[in-house]
């Protein structure tokens, strides 16, 4: 009987060209763990994704699904998939979970990003940080921080596909500064209820420039509100970018807090 399997998956984004399959010869996660699954199973599935993140994005919380005939143990499956899957991607956990949507199920996504402000390069955190050189005033970050929070359109910030509506609900926007060897490291944490193409890398770049006293908060203000695509601002780059966990209705800390209404997903970001 074939059954809808639910994991979360991991992966380092660097030496592929995204999460969604492509055409032959380049690299995806989706392409990866499909191969797994046929190998492992002897059946050719389609993988669905919480989302599609972009070239270099990394993942810590991704969620997925397929259906597939399998006669022995969850585990059995899960360890024999990781065995087969390339170093730099692996499941978390597996579990049957019938008539599981990842994208259309979600009520929630958290991404982080870090930039690291150093006077000299750091070659061990090339593929997992952006550095940046100078002073931040972070003050200035976090009040426009938190300006994103709540209902807006953030056409100004990203695309959705086929002109589809931009308005999200941002649950939270924070920046944490935390003293380092080589200076200082940050951390920019999003959650919401969806995000658009690209949302968060430009959310991201233009939080440094507001950092960097190159755009006002008053600026950054009126850009929000604005719908109008925010040019002239450096995109900050994927491979500091991390999708950090997925929310369901059945998670735990979510009923904690108040429900919200299943978003219709996102897009790269």
């Amino acid at each position: 009987m074939v059954v809808r399997y639910r994991a979360m998956l991991a992966y380092d984004g660097s030496a592929y060209v995204g999460f969604q399959r492509q055409a032959a010869g380049r690299r995806t996660i989706q392409g990866e763990v499909e191969a797994a699954i046929a190998q492992v199973t002897g059946q050719q599935v389609t993988v669905v994704g919480a989302g599609r993140t972009d070239t270099g994005v990394h993942a810590e919380g991704q969620v997925i699904a397929f259906d597939v005939e399998w006669r022995r143990d969850d585990e059995t499956l899960l360890k024999a998939l990781n065995a087969t899957l390339p170093d730099d991607i692996a499941l978390q956990d597996i579990r049957q979970h019938e008539g599981f949507h990842p994208r259309f199920d979600a009520v929630a996504r958290i991404y982080r990003y870090t930039l690291v402000q150093t006077q000299q390069r750091q070659p061990l955190m090339r593929h997992r940080a952006w550095h940046i050189f100078g002073e931040m005033d972070v003050a200035a970050v976090w009040q426009a921080c938190a300006l994103l929070v709540g209902v807006h359109d953030f056409a100004a910030f990203g695309h959705a596909p086929q002109g589809d509506n931009t308005v999200r609900e941002v649950l939270r926007s924070e920046w944490v500064t935390q003293a380092a060897s080589y200076g200082k490291c940050h951390i920019y944490r999003i959650e919401a209820n969806a995000f658009l193409q690209h949302m968060v890398r430009r959310v991201v770049g233009v939080l440094v420039e507001v950092g960097r006293g190159r755009l006002s908060l008053d600026h950054f203000q009126r850009a929000l509100r604005s719908g109008v695509m925010v040019n002239g601002v450096t995109l900050a780059p994927p491979h500091g970018l991390v999708l950090e966990s997925v929310r369901y209705p059945d998670d735990e800390e979510l009923q904690a807090r108040r429900g919200r209404r299943p978003s219709e997903g996102f897009e790269d970001v």
